[in-house]
């Protein structure tokens, strides 16, 4: 049942997705004077569709989701009729095959910019970007950052939420400088900046993959103060099996003291299967326990450990001083939306050279059963998140389309920017080559990718 809710949810989320980026080459290639023969969701035998009997094109879903074409009259692909020369694609202008080839990506940015507008305008209530916590031996820590301060600034860069400085810490990955965070300090009356430097290495590399951006830099948003105490068992978990009990308070795990429950379950999460002695408090009396937290997987791969004990319920009521409604007008909500999607945009590409140069690891590069799991994940939490999801793999499949690689539309537009500046096409002979090293660097990223993805299964 899980597997088919996935699949579904990664064709609702993909498929609209890849029809408008489809659509894109499609209205433009008919708008510029190509006759278009196929429009296709999807690759390989064709399910079901029908044949326009106005255009005579051929509209159709086909059984390989993993893309879609259209396909247009070319002299390259077969023979053309004397009076139909003049729709034929490769007869066209260098500069009308670049509008046909890049209005894909371009409508997938569009998709990503309107997704962005709609929940930036979108009222939310959400936590303060104040510091409620900074965790030891992490470059929050070592750049002594206050708790209870606002971030207002990372790099220089505006943020207003947990969310913007996630990004921005995200886009240093796998770099060793220094990380520029401005706070402001209400505490002491003022609303005056400071800005700290905060050393990073390899950030988010080591032991650190695999972890959030903000757990891996150390400041943490508010969190409630949950008392650790037990309040229910799995009877197969480890913390059942070495003799943790409803009630138990835990007050220790390797001699660090527990105060709140969120801190026990951050020590346990971070030390799958490796032993960890828990000192409990029960009726009175100190206990001590050897647990080791069962190796798991979330959803994106990453390992995390588990003991099979939940908390006491307990009511949480937020602080006033750490919430905060986020709203912005048409305007500006569509300004932010096109500096989101800069911002994601260049991250991207960064992270792609970071790869290539060996900055960050190539198990960082995720297919598309992660994405799949992703969509998944998103329809679990809300309306929101899908729509966030949405924009976010619009925005990839954009930038990833834009790529001078041969095959890609971006290896296309390279092609015919070459003929713009000779005045001529490249021979066959050399663009087929091109299309060959294009196919196989294609098909071992995506070998790659797949490999990625079956080792976070297992």
């Amino acid at each position: 049942m899980t597997f088919l809710l996935t699949l579904l949810a990664a064709i609702f989320v993909l498929g609209p997705l890849i029809a408008l980026h489809e659509w894109g080459h499609y209205i433009v290639a008919r708008l510029c004077g190509v006759k278009v023969l196929t429009y296709s969701i999807g690759f390989g035998p064709k399910l079901f569709g029908w044949t326009s009997k106005k255009s005579g094109i051929d509209y159709r879903i086909s059984a390989l989701p993993l893309g879609g074409y259209v396909k247009m009259l070319d002299e390259r692909e077969g023979e053309v009729a004397a009076d139909e020369l003049h729709l034929a694609f490769n007869r066209q202008h260098p500069l009308k095959k670049i509008a046909v080839v890049a209005a894909g990506p371009i409508m997938n940015f569009v998709i990503a910019i309107a997704l962005f507008w709609v929940l930036f305008m979108t009222p939310s209530e959400q936590l303060a970007t104040k510091i409620g916590q900074v965790l030891p031996d992490t470059p929050a820590a070592m750049a002594q950052l206050p708790v209870g301060d606002k971030i207002v600034a990372i790099d220089g860069h505006d943020v207003q939420t947990w969310e913007g400085i996630n990004y921005r810490l995200a886009g240093r990955m796998g770099e060793t400088d220094s990380v520029s965070v401005t706070l402001q300090s209400e505490a002491k009356g003022s609303n005056a900046t400071k800005t700290y430097q905060a050393p990073i290495k390899e950030f988010m590399q080591g032991d650190a993959q695999g972890k959030d951006a903000l757990s891996s830099f150390g400041m943490i948003p508010w969190q409630p103060n949950i008392a650790p105490i037990v309040g229910n068992l799995t009877p197969d978990g480890a913390a059942s099996r070495q003799g943790l009990q409803v009630g138990d308070r835990i007050t220790a795990i390797n001699g660090k003291e527990i105060t709140d429950w969120i801190s026990a379950t951050r020590i346990i999460r971070d030390n799958p299967e490796t032993l960890l002695n828990f000192t409990v408090l029960r009726d009175g009396k100190q206990v001590q326990l050897s647990i080791m937290p069962q190796g798991k997987k979330d959803n994106l791969g990453n390992d995390y450990g588990q003991i099979g004990a939940m908390v006491a319920e307990s009511e949480i009521v937020i602080p006033d001083a750490y919430k905060t409604t986020v709203v912005y007008g048409p305007g500006e909500s569509l300004i932010k939306s096109f500096e989101k999607t800069e911002q994601l945009a260049v991250m991207t590409v960064s992270s792609m050279g970071k790869m290539l140069s060996g900055m960050i690891g190539l198990e960082n590069l995720s297919g598309p059963i992660t994405i799949a799991k992703v969509a998944k994940q998103s329809f679990d939490i809300s309306w929101q998140m899908v729509l966030s999801t949405a924009a976010l793999i619009s925005l990839s499949l954009a930038v990833l389309n834009l790529l001078p690689i041969p095959v890609l539309d971006g290896g296309h537009i390279v092609y015919y920017l070459i003929e713009l500046i000779r005045g001529k096409p490249l021979s066959e002979g050399v663009q087929m080559v091109g299309l060959n090293i294009g196919l196989l660097l294609l098909a071992g990223f995506m070998v790659l990718a797949i490999g990625n993805d079956i080792s976070r299964l297992f």
